[in-house]
């Protein structure tokens, strides 16, 4: 997990003196707020300021605040409880009459007030003090005092759901690299984070009662790294001769989860069901349709290798796994995938064959249906619903499914319309794994396309609905796919800016302005540098 900035423990603290670090200009916060009124002066925040809690259930958004501040002073601030706020400190507060997600910033010269909804209001609050203070201070070391722009912030959500995808299946990212995807989340006020975890190319989540998933199905024997011209894996393609593979232990999960809980993210896992099976196949083959043994796949295309819809061992299996999962992640959604599912296998398997005679189904294709409804029925049996992307769309899908739209925006609308809940994730404005420059030469491997900041910022989630059906769109969502992406930094290059783009859609989808974003984004990626975060950079010149 990356650390904002070395920390300096300077004279300042030890003798009162150090350097007063000045405003540094216009008040500029990405996602932006709904309200922001300008006062006149400063408020000094030093070294010696107290931080004032006013409400039980705080935690968080003190440790936030500790977080954003440490690196400034060397310290954590002293803090007090009382029942009334005090000139001279921070005081955060909790209003219950507020939005859950909502929160106001008030810093006149003689207090700063942070107000939440709840504690995830208070942590946005903190959010946006990171952004309101001088870049100059992170960096300058013996500091004493810094000065925060007298302003008024009163600010919530637009949409509930706000996320992003990290795949750690096509590679493998550490625990301590997961922390700081979430960090990025946490300071763009995204509150999903949404871990691909299994797939044709690898297995990275422990499984208790199924070992073999990581014993065997976490590795790879190698990975493909260029593409062939002509469209076709063959003797032309570049591969990298080391084995690459990894897995999360279960501490690990909850570890993370509980890091993600205490910055307002809820984590949502994604466990492939019926496709993107070759990882779980290689390591029991019985769950295939022909029982052979496959390697661990190391190229990126689809493939045929499904699991076996016509077998009751299938749904033993993958029950067994979800027993687990449910058990590691609290969020109310578990996400299947369902994508790219192709029905080659089941048309030639006998068991499939019979499974649709027995069910009364007239295509292939509905075998995927029933498979969606079965594992439906068994998560809300426990007490969760169902995330699957839009394929699942392709039969008679359960009414309490939510729908993933990423081929365009097509099937989030259809699913609107029919009430299902929706998640608007369309490759053209959401999938940052795509070029995010004209100049491809310019830019590392990436797998196609061309989405721009400006690209993303434009995705309007509520197009094609009407008001009443604008009600099912819970919220948006960022994909990062990884086949090309072999390094966490080089994840963070494919995220930012763009990801502030998509973060201000479901931050501020009513207040919107390209223009201002643009302004606004250029002293954010101050605060890039300042968390050594890797970015885009040419985005700005």
């Amino acid at each position: 997990m990356k650390k904002l900035i070395p920390i300096f423990v300077s004279c300042a603290l030890l003798c009162g003196c150090g350097r007063r670090i000045a405003a540094d200009g216009e008040i500029a916060v990405v996602p932006c707020p709904e309200s922001v009124v300008a006062g006149p002066g400063v408020f000094v925040l030093k070294a010696s300021t107290c931080v004032r809690v006013l409400a039980d259930g705080m935690a968080d958004a003190l440790q936030a605040l500790d977080e954003a501040l440490t690196p400034v002073f060397g310290q954590a601030l002293a803090v007090e409880t009382g029942a009334e706020a005090c000139p001279g400190t921070v005081n955060i507060a909790c209003d219950p009459a507020m939005p859950a997600e909502a929160y106001r910033l008030a810093v006149t010269p003689e207090r700063i007030d942070i107000t939440g909804g709840s504690v995830h209001g208070a942590f946005y609050a903190v959010q946006t003090l990171r952004q309101l203070i001088p870049l100059e201070a992170y960096t300058a070391g013996d500091v004493r005092a810094v000065e925060i722009p007298a302003v008024e912030i009163a600010d919530k959500p637009c949409l509930a759901y706000r996320g992003a995808m990290l795949d750690a299946a096509r590679h493998f990212f550490t625990v301590d690299e997961v922390k700081t995807m979430i960090d990025i989340l946490a300071l763009h006020k995204m509150n999903v984070f949404h871990w691909h975890l299994t797939d044709d190319q690898g297995w990275r989540i422990e499984i208790k009662k199924y070992p073999r998933l990581t014993g065997i199905g976490s590795v790879r024997r190698r990975t493909l790294i260029g593409k062939d011209p002509g469209g076709e894996y063959d003797a032309s393609c570049r591969y990298d001769e080391t084995p690459h593979g990894g897995y999360y232990t279960q501490d690990e999960i909850r570890d993370v989860v509980a890091y993600a809980a205490a910055r307002s993210v809820t984590v949502i896992p994604e466990i492939e069901f019926p496709g993107h099976a070759v990882a779980a196949l290689a390591s029991y083959p019985w769950l295939g349709c022909t029982g052979e043994q496959y390697e661990v796949r190391q190229t990126w295309d689809i493939d045929d290798r499904v699991f076996c819809i016509g077998r009751e061992s299938t749904f033993e299996f993958i029950e067994g796994v979800l027993d687990e999962v449910v058990e590691l992640f609290p969020s109310e959604y578990i996400h299947i995938g369902g994508d790219e599912c192709p029905t080659v296998m089941w048309e030639r398997c006998p068991a499939c064959r019979a499974r649709m005679k027995a069910e009364g189904l007239k295509r292939p294709r509905q075998l995927q249906n029933y498979a969606t409804a079965r594992v439906e029925k068994f998560l809300n049996a426990h007490g969760r619903r169902l995330i699957g992307w839009d394929e699942i769309l392709e039969g008679d899908v359960m009414p309490t499914a939510t729908i993933m739209s990423w081929r365009g925006t097509e099937g989030g609308v259809r699913a609107a319309r029919q009430g299902n809940q929706v998640i608007m994730s369309p490759a053209e404005y959401c999938y940052f794994d795509y070029y995010q420059s004209e100049d491809r030469e310019a830019e590392p491997l990436a797998w196609g396309g061309y989405v721009s900041v400006e690209k993303a910022y434009a995705l309007d989630p509520y197009a094609g609905l009407t008001p009443a059906q604008r009600s099912c769109v819970l919220g948006v969502q960022a994909n990062l796919w990884t086949e090309y992406i072999p390094t966490f930094s080089q994840a963070e290059y494919m995220l930012l800016p763009r990801l502030s783009a998509l973060a201000e859609t479901g931050w501020s989808l009513d207040r919107k302005d390209y223009p201002d974003y643009v302004r606004r984004v250029r002293r954010l990626a101050g605060l890039y540098d300042v968390c050594g975060y890797d970015y885009a950079r040419h985005i700005f010149r």
